[in-house]
């Protein structure tokens, strides 16, 4: 890059003469131009100090933008003759602390700023963000400069949390482990078998708990590397397998989620009886409606200066005073006498002998001193339609009845409760599954691991499909399972490292090998 020197001005600056040529007429750059003045340099390979000079080179250094300028630094470096007659190495180039490393293209303190851009953002991203901040920088690059960053040191821990993660789903994996106190990531080793993880607890030796989830090449693993360690798995999956063993269970007894069949219309002619104290929300809103305007008339206030209170309709304070009952104000239910009445025991009659023209039954009616149209007729044979046209609701699914039966009570609405109420009161299994699932929970949340046998032996006598091969399992594996449910360690914080592991691996998806996948795991 060209540019016009305006002056010239000689400046100290850490040891170092600076010659700072400016832009001018609109060029944006800052060139600034470094010379050693320091008459010796000092031989790397044996430390002899030596005055002779070989020749001189010029170092292209890019730095920290300076007043959005670009800045380029031109230093100018000396090669010395080593004045040591056995040393190995005859020449030796001087080297400013502090401002360039050894064959680098940019100065230490805009080294430090790639470095940091290239953690948080990978390679593409990051040469973006560079481009923005005035750099120069290019995505392999900045990949590069991680590749060179050396691995954190952490000491070994006592509590290790072990867990794995997709680097391509369905097809590799590998292993995360973090301080189970600290939640910092330790390693990322390649797969998920139990030899790798056995050599790496071999190698760093004094690891006293291990929290693992279930799977048996972790535990085998584990036992190999650290057999005095006591091995814990973690509660969150116990919760975790539970719930699919509890979905093999609903699975099983799937025509028990079924509602009855509403009763079918009498063939005699009488209407079906409706129940009397209806349930649920919107019962309860019309029971407290109703007894509000009830209680304002006996007070002496007006019908409008009822719904003004309320700020209602008056029309709707009207229908709430002229029922004498709150269950009248119920969809379905009449609210006042009807000219069709004394008509719908025959409407029905013939319903059921299967006329079902409202046009014919109402010229019948009408016949008989119907006084009124056709309107109404219809309107009431309408729900004669809706009830024989309509199927059955659909059951809920196995997933969802397994989320009722898996989650806090405190956690379900009214309409679940009552669902769940309705499909425990028809499945007796259904009934015993869940008073094992609630003991359970009441297990693991208390810690109460010394319970966990006689819980095993409740559910294998009942023989609950799926969920009786889940008490089994966990008899294999019981040391663990017993700790998890006794002790305060879990793989939380390792969990959390799995999920921040994802937002690197969004970053280098399908471009960056294993290697590079972990330093930038270990150096987050």
């Amino acid at each position: 890059m060209d540019h016009d020197e305006i002056s010239w001005q000689d400046v100290l600056f850490e040891g170092v003469e600076v010659l700072i040529t400016a832009a001018a007429h609109g060029v944006s750059g800052l060139m600034v131009r470094l010379a050693g003045r320091s008459g010796e340099g000092v031989c790397p390979s044996c430390g002899r100090a030596s005055a002779r000079v070989h020749d001189r080179y010029e170092r292209h250094l890019q730095d920290l933008p300076l007043a959005g300028h670009a800045v380029r630094i031109l230093l100018s470096v000396r090669r010395f003759v080593c004045a040591g007659p056995a040393c190995s190495q005859r020449t030796f180039a001087e080297q400013i602390s502090g401002l360039p490393s050894p064959y680098a293209r940019c100065t230490d303190r805009l080294g430090e700023l790639l470095d940091r851009v290239a953690l948080a953002l990978a390679g593409r991203a990051g040469s973006r963000m560079a481009t923005a901040l005035g750099l120069t920088a290019g995505r392999m690059g900045l990949l590069n400069r991680v590749r060179a960053m050396p691995d954190p040191l952490y000491d070994t821990p006592r509590v290790l949390g072990v867990d794995d993660f997709a680097t391509r789903r369905g097809v590799r994996y590998a292993t995360v482990i973090t301080d189970g106190e600290t939640h910092q990531v330790i390693d990322v080793l390649p797969g998920r078998e139990a030899g790798p993880l056995a050599d790496w607890l071999t190698a760093h030796p004094g690891v006293e708990v291990i929290c693992r989830d279930r799977a048996g090449a972790y535990a085998e693993g584990s036992r190999l590397g650290a057999p005095e360690a006591v091995q814990v798995a973690d509660r969150f999956h116990l919760w975790q397998g539970l719930g699919r063993a509890v979905e093999k269970t609903v699975g099983a007894h799937r025509s028990c989620l079924q509602e009855p069949a509403p009763a079918p219309i009498p063939a005699d002619g009488t209407e079906p009886a409706v129940a009397a104290d209806p349930t649920g929300p919107r019962a309860e809103r019309k029971r407290a409606a109703h007894a509000q305007v009830h209680e304002l008339i006996a007070q002496g206030h007006s019908l409008r200066a009822i719904a003004r209170h309320l700020g209602w309709g008056r029309k709707t304070v009207m229908r709430y005073a002229h029922a004498a009952r709150w269950q009248d104000m119920i969809v379905g239910m009449p609210l006042r006498p009807s000219k069709l009445d004394p008509y719908k025991p025959y409407l029905q009659r013939r319903w059921s002998q299967g006329c079902t023209n409202a046009i014919a039954l109402h010229r019948e009616i009408t016949g008989q001193g119907y006084p009124d149209g056709y309107a109404s007729v219809r309107d009431y044979l309408a729900a004669f339609r809706r009830k024989a046209g309509t199927p059955a609701p659909a059951p809920p699914s196995v997933r969802r009845v397994t989320g009722w039966l898996t989650r806090h009570p405190t956690t379900l609405s009214e309409e679940e409760h009552q669902y769940l109420k309705s499909i425990l009161a028809r499945c007796p299994e259904l009934e015993a599954a869940h008073q094992h699932i609630r003991d359970f929970g009441e297990i693991l949340t208390c810690r109460l691991g010394a319970l966990l046998p006689d819980w095993i032996d409740a559910v294998v006598r009942d023989g609950l499909p799926g969920l009786t091969g889940y008490a089994r399992s966990m008899n294999s594996d019981f040391d663990a399972v017993t700790a998890g449910l006794t002790l305060s360690w879990s793989s939380g914080g390792t969990e959390g490292a799995v999920n921040r592991i994802k937002k690197v691996k969004r970053q280098l998806y399908g471009r960056a090998e294993f290697e590079l996948l972990r330093k930038l795991i270990l150096l987050q």
